[in-house]
């Protein structure tokens, strides 16, 4: 039979065991998706500019260094007249082309708050209507329910009258 101290023991080597399991898998799946990232911006930059003049080897698995890249993306830059047309535009040109964009973000954003707004009133203004023609039957029905209790309570006291008549000329309710 074994001790309890010897079950504990293997309990926390267990959990020691797993702990270090997921560490591992947390490990690799933190850094698999930047190196898959790092080899896809590699592939892009490669195929979508000419090559470039360097002494690096084009079958090297090791990254990009980042003065290649921008070497390398600024080569891509230069055959693009719509590129060539947006890096030679000073920066008043480039913060006004952005405050119009976000004007014309906001009116966009501003009539579609108003046409939220608008259904908003059409259907307040629907249910008010219902809710008062509910209020005015309820009105109506709460005078009629009245007027029958009053007419009620009249025929129940003319009920009331005609059966003390009936008693005093001899009348019997067990007959």
């Amino acid at each position: 039979m074994a001790h309890p101290s010897d079950q504990r023991l293997c309990s926390q080597g267990a959990v020691r065991c797993v702990v270090i399991f997921v560490g591992l898998f947390l490990v690799l799946y933190i850094v698999r998706p930047s190196i898959l990232w790092s080899s896809n911006l590699r592939s892009s930059v490669l195929d979508s500019c000419p090559l470039c003049s360097c002494d690096c080897d084009e079958d090297s698995t090791l990254p990009l260094p980042l003065d290649v890249l921008n070497s390398s993306f600024a080569d891509c830059a230069k055959d693009n007249p719509e590129m060539n047309e947006e890096m030679k535009k000073d920066i008043i040109t480039l913060l006004s082309e952005e405050i119009n964009l976000l004007k014309n973000v906001t009116s966009d954003s501003l009539q579609h708050t108003n046409a939220l707004i608008t259904g908003a009133k059409r259907a307040s203004l629907h249910y008010q209507r219902e809710a008062e023609k509910c209020n005015t039957g309820m009105e109506t029905c709460e005078e009629a329910r009245e007027r029958a209790q009053a007419a009620l309570i009249v025929e129940r006291k003319l009920s009331e009258l005609w059966e003390s008549r009936a008693r005093d000329y001899g009348w019997n309710d067990d007959e």
